[in-house]
């Protein structure tokens, strides 16, 4: 499931509930008994190693903890809203834009930005009236970002996204057909740093066609994200985001207020959230996604590492 243009797809057409509400061992969803909690996970890699680290750290705070796979935010959230699973990873920008398309509709106007306070507080706005808590961000950020080959960049000395508008280079960009219409992407490289793009590659977003295509020249520019864990392998570098055209998408937990709302798992998950890292989140899709580890293992190995937990 690819994460990059998470905004447009909040209005996506949802499947048949019962058909994504799938386990880690393929069982569906059951009546959780007293004193346990249940982490819901999207279906790419970095969701599945954020639930990870979120049951390591509940099961140190004396909770059973679980994961339950739901494939899509479309079909989980209303699930963590009947409290059928108890907390999940969000980001907060996504979060907030996919509950205010679900209240206002597909084309209410955008309530997240660049600032991730703002954004906490306009998703809090429209999670607590569904019966969902919104617990603090972290500076882990996963969002879209751009990048270009290190020796385009080395060339054209390049480390921001101003820098490249100032260069003067025609660029032609690899990214997705809704690239030209979305603000963040073509629009927003436009007028907020002036990138003279002459022409979009349309090839899936995030792929390795799309990034192999920079790597050839025949693209200078590709649309990822900031803890794309393979760019070094297409010889790729980010170029900062400098002048914030991308909306917060911190990690943070969002938990069902009445099943999961108390102090101790807010305590026990906040720990979290004062350690990781965009570049630690980066380094752990690249152990599961390149060295073909276990989530869980990774989870539970960067937990001990970083002394979240007990031994």
């Amino acid at each position: 499931m690819s994460k990059i243009f998470r905004v447009a797809g909040a209005a996506a057409t949802v499947a048949a509930l019962a058909a994504g509400l799938t386990a880690c061992g393929g069982d569906s969803l059951e009546r959780k008994s007293e004193g346990s909690v249940v982490v819901g996970s999207a279906g790419f890699t970095e969701s599945k190693i954020l639930a990870a680290l979120y049951v390591g750290l509940l099961e140190d705070a004396g909770y059973k903890a679980s994961v339950k796979t739901i494939q899509s935010r479309e079909l989980y959230e209303p699930v963590l809203e009947k409290g059928e699973i108890d907390v999940v990873p969000e980001y907060a920008a996504t979060m907030a834009e996919y509950l205010n398309q679900k209240k206002n509709g597909p084309n209410a106007k955008s309530v997240a930005s660049s600032d991730v306070d703002a954004t906490v507080k306009a998703l809090r706005e429209l999670a607590e009236p569904r019966g969902l808590k919104v617990l603090p961000a972290g500076e882990a950020v996963d969002q879209n970002a751009f990048a270009v080959h290190k020796d385009f960049a080395e060339k054209h000395d390049l480390k921001t996204l101003s820098d490249l508008g100032k260069s003067k280079q025609k660029i032609k960009l690899a990214a997705g057909d809704e690239c030209p219409k979305r603000p963040f992407c073509q629009p927003g490289l436009e007028k907020t740093y002036g990138i003279d793009i002459t022409g979009i590659d349309s090839v899936e977003v995030g792929s390795v066609q799309a990034k192999q295509a920079v790597k050839d020249g025949k693209d200078q520019l590709v649309l990822t994200t900031t803890t794309d864990a393979t760019l070094s392998q297409f010889g790729l570098v980010l170029l900062k985001d400098d002048k914030k055209l991308q909306n917060a998408d911190n990690v943070l937990p969002v938990v069902n207020a009445k099943t999961a709302g108390s102090k101790k798992i807010a305590d026990a998950l906040n720990k979290l959230n004062k350690v990781l890292t965009t570049a630690d989140l980066t380094e752990l899709n690249k152990k599961v996604d390149g060295e073909r580890l276990k989530a869980s293992d990774v989870a539970e190995d960067y937990l001990k590492e970083k002394g979240l937990v007990k031994d």
